[in-house]
């Protein structure tokens, strides 16, 4: 049995194309896994350490730091009562002044200490005399203002009339017109009356000439008379032609004088300066009016101002002025109290000034209710906290405070001695039952404020500064402010190096302020 050989050739594969083909695809493949994935994953990590710290290399201010100071107090039940302090009524705001506006003399008072007047009513009367008498001196110059005023205003309607009627230049100008007429008239004739006259003096002269040709048949009388006649004549013509140049002149000058007082008709110069001259006049005598009648109330203010009246309804609460004492009134070199007559106040509105001892000032806060009671009043008065004043006691080592009176009964009045309960304040959401509470403190000088509130300075434990706004409450008198919003007991307070602060950048704290707040 032949065994037949296998031709194992036949399974072989030509693979010279697809290496070549493999070689190409996996080149580029090769290259990116071992160059630019691993140059990428390099650039994320150097990117993602650069995020985390980069806050790190950042420049960051040095500070100090110190803890909020807690104080645990015990939360009383409200009315409770807290402490007592000795204290006295006094006028809130202050005592009225009551001052004299007029400079003069006090003739009489009209009150007395205690006495309750009502608003506008006469409280004292200074010497008035010299008053009336400048009122009746003002009344008088005001009369003959008025006297001037009415002359001028006169003045100022016949100056009106003249102008709009200038009646008197028409009356100028129609006798102008009428002379001019008169004289061309004149002129006019003149011709004439020469020819009548140089017949007249022709007639004469043969009249004389028939007269001496007669020689002594006609009496000499006869020849004297002739002569005499045509002499006359012979004047007369001379004269009548010698009138013609001044006739002429004449007519000019009155032609002249009717253009002239034409132009003024129109014009109305002078009339026109007399009405103006009127029209200032009136002005200025009205204006003496006006202050004459001015004068007249300044006399009569500074004669109301004699009877001192009460500004507002009150009680007097002293008497500074005597009968006989000089005021000063409104002079400017008066003293401050020179005018004071008497002081006053509205009963309706005391407190009381107590002395508060400087370990309970930080349970005093404003609107908290007080009970004062007085030797003169049976019953309690009901006030409660205006404010803590800045007037301490060195030598009682206590500080005032203002308590408003509600409701004051009438027999309580300033300067009365009083003792002054202060109470716990009505808490909401708390129980009638006295409980133990948390309070707040920073020091005064790391509070600022700006025109949306106060705010403080804090450092988180990421060492990361934040500015945080706050709400104060009251100040404990020891440089301390209560803090009723905005920290945490756990908070940590930047006490140095606050000028280089920007909120939400890091800070390098450097140490704790042992000392700030600590007293």
């Amino acid at each position: 049995m032949q065994k037949s050989k296998i031709d194992l050739s036949q399974l072989a594969l030509e693979r010279s194309g697809s290496a070549e083909s493999s070689a190409r695809t996996l080149r580029p493949r090769r290259w990116f896994s071992r160059y630019v994935l691993p140059v990428a994953i390099l650039l994320g990590f150097v990117a993602l350490l650069a995020a985390a710290g980069g806050r790190q290399w950042l420049p960051a201010p040095s500070v100090t730091v110190t803890p909020v100071i807690v104080k645990r107090t015990s939360l009383q039940r409200a009315g409770t009562a807290l402490f007592q302090a000795p204290g006295w009524i006094e006028p809130r705001p202050t005592a009225i002044a009551i001052a004299s506006l007029a400079p003069g003399v006090i003739e009489d008072l009209l009150v007395v200490e205690g006495q309750y007047v009502e608003a506008q009513e006469p409280i004292a009367q200074l010497i008035a005399i010299d008053a009336e008498l400048e009122l009746e001196q003002a009344q008088n110059l005001l009369a003959i203002r008025e006297g001037e005023l009415n002359r001028a205003k006169a003045e100022y309607d016949a100056a009106r009339v003249r102008l709009d009627n200038p009646v008197h230049l028409q009356v100028q100008l129609a006798d102008a017109q009428s002379s001019l007429a008169k004289a061309l008239t004149e002129l006019a004739k003149l011709p004439f009356l020469i020819e009548a006259a140089k017949a007249k003096d022709k007639f004469a002269a043969d009249n004389v000439e028939r007269l001496r040709a007669a020689g002594d048949a006609v009496a000499g009388r006869m020849l004297l008379e002739s002569e005499s006649e045509y002499a006359a004549a012979h004047a007369e013509v001379q004269e009548l032609q010698q009138r013609g140049p001044n006739l002429n002149r004449e007519t000019e000058a009155l032609q002249d004088k009717v253009d002239a007082i034409e132009k003024q008709l129109r014009l109305l110069i002078e009339e026109t300066r007399q009405l103006n001259e009127a029209e200032a006049k009136v002005q200025s005598t009205t204006a003496l009016r006006d202050e004459a009648k001015l004068n007249v109330r300044k006399a009569k203010l500074t004669l109301d101002r004699n009877t001192i009246r009460a500004p507002v309804a009150g009680r007097i609460l002293r008497l500074v002025a005597a009968p006989g004492m000089r005021v000063m009134g409104l002079d400017t070199t008066a003293g401050q109290s020179s005018s004071t007559v008497v002081e006053m106040y509205d009963p309706a509105r005391l407190q009381v000034r107590a002395d508060v001892r400087l370990e309970d000032v930080p349970m005093v806060t404003r609107g908290q209710p007080v009970k004062i009671e007085t030797a003169s009043s049976n019953g309690v008065i009901q006030g409660r906290v205006l404010q803590a004043t800045s007037s301490a006691n060195i030598q009682k080592n206590t500080l005032e405070v203002k308590v408003e009176l509600i409701d004051p009964p009438t027999t309580v009045s300033p300067e009365m001695l009083v003792s002054a309960t202060f109470l716990a304040l009505r808490i909401e959401h708390a129980s009638n039952e006295a409980t133990e509470t948390e309070r707040i403190f920073v020091p005064q000088q790391l509070i600022q404020s700006t025109s949306s509130g106060a705010f403080v300075w804090i450092v988180d434990g990421d060492h990361i500064g934040w500015q945080r706004s706050v709400e104060r409450g009251p100040s404990s008198g020891d440089g301390l402010v209560e803090i009723q919003s905005g920290l945490k007991v756990t908070d940590k307070l930047i006490a140095s190096g606050i000028d280089q602060l920007t909120s939400g950048r890091p800070v390098v704290v450097v140490g704790d302020d042992q000392v700030l707040g600590m007293n």
